[in-house]
């Protein structure tokens, strides 16, 4: 279904996925849409410009080429519907992979470095695990329970973190990731550092994840 990371580390914590490069983006929404009951939406895509690939939005400093929505409605336009995923992806074959958050999940997002960390923390604790991505603007992104960003002003400070001290924010309503295998212009494809599997169909609470993550980003400071 996606790429994801290289290397003995990364394919230790991924299970050993193999690479699935031939699954074309309009299938994989479908699978999101259909296996995980995700809504998706259709971003912009890349484009050739003068041996460039740049976003379909037209701007040339684009800060996420290809990988941000294409249009302001985009959280109406949002389906969990595999057949108007299909027609949404039929129309526009290339656009990237969008995940509305603070519907089935919310996003716990953390600087790559510190999300290894967790990632290694969490394994030894025996933690469950929901769905986690690379992008590549080397952020890790966690799938939660709805609710995490609205919690985590709470869930800090009980930790002894003041709010705004650590590099950790989730996502939630009216936010979105980019989901695998979408790429960001000629930087790279977002990829699963733990892919969806049946064992994590139910996601973790925000709580049972955040004092692994705090402490990852302390210690990344």
């Amino acid at each position: 279904m996606e790429e994801t990371i290289p290397g003995a580390q990364a394919a230790q914590i991924a299970g050993q996925i193999p690479k699935q490069r031939g699954d074309s983006l309009l299938e994989t929404a479908v699978r999101y849409a259909e296996d995980r009951h995700w809504d998706v939406f259709p971003g912009t895509w890349l484009e050739p410009v003068d041996g460039v690939q740049r976003c379909s939005c037209g701007d040339p400093a684009c800060a996420a080429p290809g990988a941000h929505p294409a249009r302001a409605d985009w959280a109406a336009q949002a389906t969990g519907s595999a057949t108007v995923a299909r027609r949404m992806w039929q129309r526009q074959p290339t656009a990237s992979i969008l995940l509305p958050t603070g519907r089935t999940f919310d996003a716990i997002c953390v600087p790559e470095t510190a999300g290894f960390l967790a990632l290694a923390r969490m394994e030894r604790m025996e933690l469950t695990l929901g769905p986690v991505t690379l992008t590549p603007e080397r952020r890790m992104q966690f799938f939660v329970l709805p609710g995490a960003r609205a919690k985590l002003p709470d869930l800090l400070p009980r930790l002894g973190w003041a709010p705004g001290s650590l590099d950790l924010v989730a996502l939630g309503e009216g936010a979105y990731v980019a989901a695998p295998p979408t790429r960001y212009g000629s930087r790279g494809a977002v990829q699963w550092a733990c892919r969806p599997t049946p064992a994590n169909r139910w996601l973790p609470d925000a709580e049972e994840l955040i004092s692994a993550l705090a402490y990852a980003c302390g210690r990344d400071r």
